[in-house]
């Protein structure tokens, strides 16, 4: 039994939504109010955390020991799988809480993902159903017409039918412009053939729904080609009658991936109209009606930008989980004798510096990333809330800057963290008995999902920074230039604020490379990107630690060491000098690295791989 939820408790999670941000700003718009308020946030919490040990961990032993498999040309998933998707869509913890009508009672987006964090840690394989689910129900609310919406939507909401994204074909995974797909117009309005293949389809089939709406991109016949000649299309598994009634869509499933990790989740390659018989609604305009153009890149991207904020959440998920299992382990293995005493008695593992280093390590990153993530959702709220026009545009700006380091960043670092985390338990870390063996097979993926790590690199360099020609990220920066300024001469964190105010020039740096390579020699600036990220990450992080820092030791000043809450607060602290002392001033490294603008890479021979 390999699987295991480690949370302990929920203190930081309150720490957040009741100390650190301002969310009563979030339960006072309207649409939250009446429902929610800080004092509750932990009625909330307390239960799922519950829920994730009692009932959601369980299911990740099973998708281990029961993974996907096809059997007589269907489909069969890991036997717990279907009764908790249906649990958790009937009792509210799904789908439905993307629904935007009017008298939707919803969670905010804040303390959704701080829920789903705990829930996606008890088992990872199992809830990109939901999610998936979620997001093509979300992209159909908004630009589905109202037959589509009354057509789909009601059961996907409640957990009858599920969805999914498809976009990767054999020709062409991340050149999604590239695609064969095609769609042919018919005598109904709306609805047009369907002819192509899809491979990597997270969710593409399941033992437990009664459809799957896929949302499917292609070319009309006729279109522009290239990005800008796709359009969207609502694909489901079993064609839906105006009576409601289902029929064969042509839609098979040929085969399903047999991956490192994630044994519980199907990956699927589908096949679409082999047999003539394919049918899908068009969402939106009509290419052939519109010059060529299709509007199916720019409504995916809705959902692909939400599915690169839960992949990074995920990624979270996993090294928390994994970190709190080391601690436990840690806690309990008898191993060694202290450096400083080798002639003591034997202690438990967490007493050894190097164990100690890791332990922090996985907390820092833990935290800072959760920071960056709950920042992040906090102004979706913001941008789908407030009132205030000015206000939403600018949670607007906020996330699509912040949307690339999410991703990429918590997906990352998850991979070589993980890695950490087994060496601290020695030989049994590498046992699949042992649960952080399982999390290291299972991270892996959520570096390349949705737009891999560099796509995601080229978009922070090429598109963020470039955003309203530049000033939407230089207000970016300048906020953390602003919280520099504002507290470097703070008592007690004079070190750590120098450290930031380092990087901070370190970064003008690295910015001022970037533009000068835009003519000097753009292929420095794709060969670069990837780090560039990642310091970006890191500089930013390092303030929401800080942020959090300064309010945590104000607590530690107020309390005595034996109040319950004081080693809490004072981890904080710790925690925070660690990650701006040892990780942040990998920012001054990338810019003399990047200052040289070597070209190794790119000066050796291709032929030289061959020896």
């Amino acid at each position: 039994m390999a699987g295991n939820f480690a949370y302990l408790n929920t203190r930081d999670f309150e720490f957040i939504l009741q100390e650190w941000l301002p969310t009563e700003k979030i339960f006072n718009y309207p649409r939250f109010a009446d429902y929610y308020s800080k004092d509750d946030v932990n009625s909330f919490l307390a239960p799922i955390l519950k829920m994730a040990k009692e009932v959601v961990e369980p299911t990740n032993d099973d998708g281990e020991n029961n993974p996907v498999r096809m059997e007589n040309g269907k489909v069969i998933l890991p036997p717990s799988f279907g009764p908790l998707f249906k649990m958790l869509q009937s009792e509210g913890w799904g789908t439905s809480n993307i629904d935007r009508s009017e008298n939707a009672v919803v969670l905010p987006h804040l303390l959704y993902s701080i829920i789903w964090e705990m829930l996606c840690a008890a088992n990872p394989t199992f809830f990109p159903y939901i999610l998936l689910t979620s997001g093509a129900a979300d992209l159909i609310q908004t630009f589905g017409n109202e037959k589509t919406k009354q057509m789909f939507l009601p059961k996907m909401m409640d957990g009858t039918w599920a969805g999914t994204m498809c976009l990767t074909e054999p020709s062409a995974g991340s050149d999604v412009g590239d695609i064969l797909s095609k769609a042919y117009p018919t005598d109904d309005p709306g609805v047009f053939k369907i002819k192509g293949q899809k491979i990597f389809i997270t969710g593409g089939d399941n033992d437990f729904s009664e459809n799957i709406i896929h949302l499917y991109l292609a070319r009309v016949e006729g279109a522009r080609p290239g990005t800008s000649g796709i359009s969207l299309f609502i694909v489901p598994k079993y064609w839906v009658n105006e009576d409601g009634s289902l029929e064969d869509n042509d839609v098979e499933t040929t085969g399903v991936e047999h991956k490192l990790g994630q044994h519980g989740s199907c990956t699927a390659a589908l096949a679409f109209g082999d047999n003539n018989g394919c049918r899908g609604w068009l969402i939106g305009k009509n290419p052939l009606e519109n010059d060529g153009r299709g509007e199916g890149m720019a409504q995916m991207f809705q959902m692909m930008n939400l599915a690169r904020m839960e992949t990074g959440h995920m990624a979270l998920s996993c090294i928390a989980n994994a970190f709190y299992n080391v601690r436990d382990y840690a806690r309990e293995r008898i191993q060694g004798r202290p450096f400083t005493n080798p002639r003591g008695d034997r202690v438990a593992i967490i007493n050894h510096e190097d164990i100690r280093r890791t332990m922090i390590m996985g907390k820092a990153h833990t935290e800072a990333i959760r920071a960056m993530l709950s920042k992040a959702f906090f102004n979706f709220d913001v941008r789908e809330s407030d009132p205030d026009p000015e206000e939403r545009k600018k949670a607007q700006n906020f996330v699509e800057v912040v949307t690339p380091l999410c991703k990429a960043y918590p997906t990352d670092e998850g991979w070589w963290l993980c890695g950490e985390a087994i060496q601290a338990y020695g030989g049994y870390g590498y046992c699949e008995e042992y649960p952080v063996a399982q999390i290291a097979r299972d991270i892996k993926i959520y570096s390349i999902w949705e737009g891999t790590n560099y796509i995601q690199s080229l978009d922070l360099v090429g598109r963020k920074m470039n955003m309203g020609k530049g000033a939407v990220f230089a207000a970016f920066i300048q906020d953390i230039k602003d919280f520099c300024e504002a507290n470097k001469n703070l008592a007690g964190f004079e070190k750590e604020f120098n450290n930031l105010a380092r990087a901070l020039e370190s970064y003008d740096e690295i910015l001022k490379a970037l533009a000068s390579w835009k003519t000097s020699n753009p292929a420095l600036i794709p060969l670069y990107s990837r780090r560039v990220l990642t310091a970006t990450s890191q500089l930013w992080a390092s303030q929401l630690m800080l942020d959090q820092a300064l309010l945590a030791n104000k607590k530690v000043q107020e309390l005595e060491p034996d109040h319950y809450d004081y080693a809490f607060y004072k981890g904080k602290v710790e925690t925070a000098r660690w990650y701006v002392r040892n990780v942040l001033p990998h920012v001054r490294y990338l810019a003399d690295v990047i200052s040289d603008a070597d070209t190794s890479a790119l000066d050796i021979p291709l032929e030289a791989f061959d020896y």
